[in-house]
C-alpha cells in the first residue's frame, strides 16, 4: 500500500478513498473495455493492495456499477427530448424523440459499454445489500427517463413510459456489442457488405419501441 493511502478511519477519509478508486476505474475504462480490467490492475492504478480496495467496495464489479450509476445520472441530467407536442403524421414526433435519445447515448461510450455489461457480467458478483442499493438507484434512473419521455409524449401512460425506459436499457445492451465486435468479426462483416452502426441500430429499435407502446394504447 502506498504511503499516501493509510487506512481510512474518518468518514471523509473513507469517501476520499472511494473517490480515488472510482477515478482510477474511469481512467482504465478510457483505455480498454471493462472486461479487460482486473481488480489487480485497478488496485495498482490507485496504489492499494486488492484487499484494501475491497475494504471500500464489495468487488470489482461493484466498483464498475458505481461508475455506471454516476454516468447514467449524468446522462439523464443532460438529456432533453424536446417540448411537448401533439401527435404528428406517421409518428414523426415519436421517431424524433427516439432518435434524440439514440444520438445522446451514442455520444456516451462509457455509459453504453457499462449498460451492456451490467446484467451479464457486473451484477454477477455483488452482495445482496449492494444489489439492493444499486437496483434502487437504477429504478430511479428508469423513472427519470420515463418522465422525460412523457414530457415529449404526454398521452403515453406512465406504465408504458416505464416499459419503454426498460426497453432502452435492453436495446443498448444488445446493440452495443453488436456494433463493437472483435477485430475478426468486424473484418468478416465488412467483407460481407457491412452493418449499420450503433446509433442507427439504436434509433431504429427505440423508434419501434416507442411507436409500438403508443399505438397499443390508442
Amino acid at each position: 500500500m502506498s504511503a499516501g493511502f493509510q487506512r481510512a478511519r474518518r468518514p471523509e477519509q473513507v469517501e476520499e478513498r472511494r473517490t480515488a478508486i472510482l477515478a482510477a476505474a474511469r481512467e482504465l475504462l478510457a483505455e480498454r473495455p471493462v472486461a479487460d480490467i482486473s481488480l489487480r490492475e485497478l488496485s495498482c492504478r490507485v496504489g492499494l493492495a486488492k484487499s484494501n480496495v475491497l475494504r471500500y467496495f464489495d468487488s470489482r464489479e461493484a466498483i464498475f456499477l458505481e461508475v455506471l450509476d454516476s454516468a447514467w445520472t449524468a446522462w439523464l441530467d443532460d438529456l432533453e427530448v424536446g417540448e411537448p407536442g401533439p401527435p404528428e403524421p406517421g409518428f414523426a414526433r415519436e421517431e424524433r424523440i427516439a432518435r434524440t435519445i439514440a444520438a445522446s447515448l451514442a455520444g456516451r461510450r462509457l455509459l453504453c459499454e457499462l449498460i451492456s455489461a451490467m446484467a451479464p457480467v457486473l451484477e454477477r458478483n455483488i452482495s445482496l445489500d449492494f444489489a439492493r442499493s444499486f437496483k434502487r438507484r437504477a429504478a430511479a434512473n428508469l423513472e427519470r427517463l420515463a418522465a422525460s419521455v412523457r414530457l415529449g409524449v404526454p398521452e403515453l401512460p406512465a406504465e408504458a413510459a416505464r416499459e419503454f425506459a426498460v426497453g432502452v436499457v435492453v436495446v443498448v445492451s444488445g446493440a452495443w456489442p453488436y456494433a463493437n465486435p472483435t477485430e475478426a468479426v468486424a473484418l468478416a462483416t465488412a467483407e460481407a457488405g457491412g452493418a449499420p452502426g450503433f446509433e442507427a441500430v439504436l434509433a431504429e429499435g427505440l423508434t419501434n419501441l416507442l411507436v409500438g407502446s403508443l399505438a397499443r394504447r390508442r
